[in-house]
């Protein structure tokens, strides 16, 4: 494999995709100020059916890998019914309504889950958004 000079373009990576579905199964309703997640280095993860995981809210809108993530909502645990690619940027949306932007994957609960970090400028709870179990939960490409 051949390093890129200055002179070269990376090749463009992302192409079109289909959502990714699921179903909430849990709505939580706390949130934390000192919670300590770490955003993981990858742009993307590979979700299967039946895989359960949990969405978080936050205020940042831009992080990096290692990003320490603190302050935190709670919106509850999704299982995914359509696998698929969920990608740092797309939008999560929640019973139709649009609820934020992926940030990242903390993955401090993995193999059991990932906790994917969901941008919304103010980090808000589940019960805040009154969110309820099987409201359809999808991350589209933005």
């Amino acid at each position: 494999m051949t390093e890129l000079t200055h002179h070269q373009v990376r090749p463009r990576e992302d192409g079109a995709k289909r959502a990714v579905a699921g179903e909430l199964v849990k709505v939580l309703v706390h949130r934390r100020e000192d919670r300590g997640m770490t955003v993981e280095p990858y742009a993307s993860r590979c979700v299967r059916a039946g895989e359960l995981h949990e969405l978080v809210t936050t205020d940042l809108s831009e992080a990096q890998a290692g990003t320490r993530v603190d302050r935190v909502g709670f919106l509850g645990f999704t299982e995914i019914s359509r696998a698929g690619v969920i990608d740092r940027g797309d939008t999560v949306w929640i019973g139709g309504r649009p609820v934020g932007t992926v940030l990242g994957f903390d993955a401090c609960h993995f193999p059991n889950h990932y906790n994917i970090l969901i941008s919304t400028g103010e980090p808000v709870t589940g019960e805040e958004l009154g969110l309820v179990p099987e409201a359809e939960v999808r991350f589209t490409q933005s």
